[in-house]
């Protein structure tokens, strides 16, 4: 009875997962990765020799990006929205991930007013499937680096 009850568990708790992954219960899955444990992170920031933050980190089949802004001329929001999502497409391709696999994304706007053009540059960047996402504008001060835009996320292998 015990077994069984643990065998039903796992296969409910697979289940649960491909819906949550947007995968229908009758999907051909590919063979996953075994979980791991062990923390992965990539090229990480240091400042006077101390570790600050590392621009990506996996741990099992998750995979955590770093805030990334545009720190270049123009400062132009369209430009800076480029910037940034080449970016961060670019540590998803190194951490083993893609910009379909993102599930959240985070954008910090150094102004609300430049939600519309962001928005357009944004747009279908993620496939058909786009992740759920927050968008804010900075209080005073701004996005650091004078970024006109940040944006970070979560994205599975």
């Amino acid at each position: 009875m015990e077994k069984r009850r643990s065998v039903l568990k796992k296969m409910l708790a697979s289940v649960a997962g491909l819906s949550l992954l947007g995968v229908s219960k009758n999907a051909a899955a590919a063979p996953a990765a075994p979980p791991t444990d062990e923390k992965i992170v990539g090229d990480v920031t240091t400042f006077q020799q101390i570790p600050l933050f590392s621009s990506f980190t996996k741990l099992g089949n998750m995979v955590f990006i770093a805030g990334v802004g545009a720190h270049v001329e123009p400062f132009e929001i369209k430009a800076h929205t480029e910037i940034v999502l080449k970016e961060l497409e670019k540590q998803l391709i190194k951490a083993g991930s893609s910009m379909e696999k993102v599930l959240k994304v985070n954008v910090y706007l150094d102004d609300i007013a430049n939600w519309p053009a962001m928005n357009e540059v944004y747009g279908g960047r993620f496939g058909k499937n786009p992740p759920v996402r927050t968008t804010v504008a900075v209080a005073k001060g701004g996005v650091p680096g004078n970024s006109l835009v940040e944006m970070d996320c979560i994205a599975y292998i």
